[in-house]
Formats: C-alpha cells, sequence, structure tokens
C-alpha cells in the first residue's frame, strides 16, 4: 500500500475510533427519539365508504388514486352507508380507520360525547336529499302535475334508502316535521340500484338519495324522462329547524345547458359529508388526508365555489389537531418543496434534532483533545522505553543498550502520524540519537583510558 494511502487510512481511523462513542450516542439518541415520536405513517389504512356507485364509492375510489402517489395503500371498504361507517369506526375491531360520515347521521351521540374518541377531519361536500318521484304518479296520487310537500307523501309507496346509510333517520326527521306518522306510510329500505331499478319500472313512486351531485344514479336520474325532482320551496327552513342541514340551490340548466335542464332553480336541503377517524389515527396520515380532501374536494361543482371545501363548518365531531392546523395555517411549508415522506420527517422530528444538537455540542468539545490525545501517544510512549535505556546506563553493557535502542528505533521508524504532529515524531528520533551518542560515548571511553 503507498505510504502516502496507509497514513490517509490511519488518519481516518484515528478519527474515528476517536469521533465513534460520540457518533454512537448521537445515533442512539436519535433512534430513541424517533421510537418515541413515530413520525413515519403506516403504509396501509382502510377506508369505509358506502353501496356500489354510491357518491362515498366514486369519492373513495380518488383516495385511493392519490395517496397511492405517496406510498399510501388505501383498502375501500364498501358498506350500506354513513350510519354502517359510524357503527365500524365506533367499533376498536372493524380494523376501518377512516370512514366518510353524514352530518347528523348521530346527532345525539355527538351531543353527550359518546363519540369522544372520533375525530373530524373537516366537511367536505353537500350531500342534497334528492327525491325523485314519478310524473304519473303525482298525477295519479294528487291530481296534479307536482308534489309540492312532503305532507303530501301518504299513499305514496317510497325508497328511502338501505338501512345502514343514514338516509332512513334523516327522512324519518323530516317527515316528522311536517306533522306524519312515518309507521302510516308506506316507505321502504332498499339498497340503491333495486331501488332505481323498481323505481323506474314503476313498483316506487319516488325514492331518496342524500348524495353529492357526482354519482352515477343521480346524474342518471336527472336526465330520465317522466322523472322529477322535488322542490324543497321551504329549504330555509328546514335548514332553521335542523342544524345540520344547509339549502342549497340547484341552478337552472347546471345539469344540460342546451336542453335548459332543470327550466328553474331547484331548492334542495343537504347534509355535509364529513371525513371522520379514530382519535389515534397517526398524525402524519391525518394531515395527508386532510391534504388529499382539498385535492378532490377542493375544486367548483353544482353547490359550491372553487375553494369552499374542505372546511370546518357544519361538523357534528371536535376536529383532529393536524386538521386544524392545516385549515388555519395550510400546508406545511416542508411540503410545498420536498416530497410527503421527507418533509412529515423532518416536521415532526426538528424540535427533537435541534434538542439532541443541544445536548451534544458541548460533548463534541471533547472529541479534538481526545484525537490529539491518540495521535500523541503513538509517539510518548516510547519515550518510557528511552528513558529506561537511558537510566541503565552505567548499570547494564552498552552493547545491550544499543541493541535495545536500535529495536525502538526500528520500531519508531515504523511510526505513522499526520503532518501536522510530525514535529513530535522528529524530536522523538532526535532524542533517540541523542541517546545513542551518550552510549556511543561511553563505549569509546576505555579505549581513549588505554
Amino acid at each position: 500500500m503507498p505510504k502516502v494511502l496507509r497514513m490517509t487510512l490511519l488518519s481516518v481511523r484515528d478519527l474515528l475510533a476517536t469521533a465513534g462513542p460520540f457518533v454512537g450516542l448521537a445515533l442512539v439518541l436519535l433512534a430513541l427519539a424517533y421510537w418515541l415520536l413515530d413520525p413515519t405513517p403506516p403504509h396501509r389504512v382502510t377506508l369505509a365508504t358506502g353501496a356500489e356507485r354510491s357518491d362515498y364509492a366514486e369519492f373513495g375510489a380518488r383516495y385511493v388514486k392519490a395517496l397511492a402517489a405517496e406510498g399510501i395503500t388505501v383498502t375501500l371498504r364498501p358498506t350500506h352507508g354513513a350510519a354502517d361507517n359510524l357503527a365500524l369506526l365506533r367499533d376498536p375491531g372493524s380494523g376501518v380507520d377512516l370512514a366518510f360520515v353524514q352530518g347528523g347521521v348521530d346527532e345525539a351521540a355527538a351531543d353527550d360525547g359518546r363519540d369522544e374518541e372520533l375525530v373530524s377531519l373537516g366537511s367536505l361536500f353537500y350531500e342534497p336529499v334528492w327525491l325523485f318521484y314519478r310524473e304519473d304518479a303525482a298525477k295519479r296520487l294528487l291530481k296534479a302535475d307536482a308534489l309540492t310537500s312532503l305532507a303530501q307523501l301518504p299513499g305514496w309507496r317510497v325508497s328511502v334508502g338501505a338501512p345502514g346509510s343514514g338516509v332512513p333517520h334523516l327522512m324519518q326527521r323530516l317527515l316528522e316535521a311536517n306533522a306524519l306518522d312515518v309507521k302510516g306510510l308506506n316507505l321502504l329500505q332498499q339498497e340503491q340500484t333495486p331501488a332505481v331499478v323498481d323505481f323506474l319500472e314503476g313498483s316506487l313512486d319516488a325514492l331518496v338519495f342524500a348524495s353529492a351531485p357526482e354519482s352515477l344514479m343521480v346524474q342518471m336520474l336527472l336526465r330520465t324522462p317522466g322523472v322529477r325532482l322535488f322542490d324543497f320551496a321551504q329549504s330555509e327552513a328546514y335548514g332553521r329547524r335542523f342544524p345540520f342541514l344547509s339549502p342549497v340551490v340547484l341552478p337552472r340548466g347546471i345539469v344540460d345547458l342546451a336542453a335548459d335542464r332543470p327550466a328553474h332553480d331547484v331548492h334542495l336541503v343537504a347534509p355535509t359529508a364529513m371525513l371522520v377517524a379514530r382519535k389515534g389515527t397517526h398524525p402524519a396520515l391525518v394531515q395527508l388526508f386532510v391534504q388529499t380532501a382539498q385535492q378532490i374536494h377542493g375544486g367548483p361543482g353544482w353547490f359550491q365555489r372553487k375553494g369552499d371545501f374542505p372546511n370546518v363548518r357544519n361538523t357534528d365531531l371536535a376536529l383532529a389537531n393536524e386538521a386544524q392546523r392545516f385549515y388555519r395555517d395550510g400546508p406545511p411549508l416542508l411540503q410545498r418543496y420536498l416530497p410527503f415522506w421527507l418533509a412529515n420527517l423532518i416536521d415532526r422530528m426538528w424540535v427533537v434534532l435541534i434538542s439532541i444538537v443541544a445536548v451534544l455540542i458541548p460533548l463534541s468539545r471533547v472529541v479534538p483533545p481526545l484525537y490529539e490525545f491518540r495521535i500523541r501517544s503513538r509517539v510518548f510512549r516510547w519515550y518510557g522505553q528511552l528513558r529506561a535505556v537511558e537510566a541503565a546506563i552505567g548499570e547494564r553493557p552498552v552493547a545491550e543498550l544499543l541493541d535495545e535502542l536500535d529495536g525502538i528505533e526500528q520500531r519508531v521508524g515504523r511510526i505513522t502520524v499526520p503532518l501536522s504532529y510530525a514535529d513530535e515524531l522528529y524530536a522523538l528520533r532526535s532524542n533517540i540519537q541523542m541517546v545513542r551518542r551518550r552510549l556511543s560515548g561511553r563505549n569509546a571511553a576505555p579505549v581513549a583510558n588505554s
């Protein structure tokens, strides 16, 4: 090995040996902080959605695609709807981490604190109550062209959604507000697809959805001849009586501008869909879902302008801390420029990193003295043997001491030190020569006397 390379490697080895304990302590502290803070979110999460072809299912598919780009695998859990989703979130053994939940689906539980283990990530979109009815049913049952009040529903065959969805409970409250006895009405609870089939075939007179307009069934029924949409003319009154409902307007022509469909503004009432998580959900995962919600739900739509959603209004549950931080400050600064995993790691670890640095800086001051001691000790340890040789002059044979001195000199010749410490090595060699001269003088003295 070339001498220059050997000296370089030895210097690096000395530096590593000296700073090794210091670096090891830093790594132990970092590992402990990482374990305690757990900054990396789980890579798999389960999201409860809704029935097939529902708005929850459609939006769930978008979350799967968006979060896959961040390395998060989202497993969708089909359900009947909001009531089922809420029950799954309350069940620790269900395996569901997050879910879409309709506002007001269980207002009593939120009011009395039974949902203190659940947190909201914000309101995502309006879910208008779509009451579709057949024109021929209105003419047959009302002798009129249109249904104008929920109080006219006695005698109608109405599907109010599947068991487990939020619609049956919602419709019950709306009907009771109109002084109707629900038990005296012909209300059916059916899955969405079978209900639509029966409705189109004439087995049902009306059916009710609570869904975003992106739902395929809503889009299809809005364009079906002979099907009309109920106009909640008292939408403002409903909104005042039920805090979880908002009056919204389906603008004229929004469905089809060319065909002018609908031909006039239609008033609707709408609960708000929320994204709900367990309270123990990883904060980084909450942050990522809220940011994804902004991407998916932040655009303009039939009932909102760009930027209206997601928001913190109309949430029945307490807002998650990370979600509150996002709505107040926006995305963390680093996440605007770095990949999510790296920005999240720095964002959650920086306080600890500063604390560790503050502890290690004073300790780091001992590294240079230790390094200097390690290098100089290679030279200084030979002074002990050199002094022993010098002290033995006159007590041991000169030839024996010269042999021992030759051995010391040979071993010292193999010592390598950084250039900054070369003066120490050359000083040692000079002192060896000084002792050699003394021994040589002692050896020559008897010859001079003869």
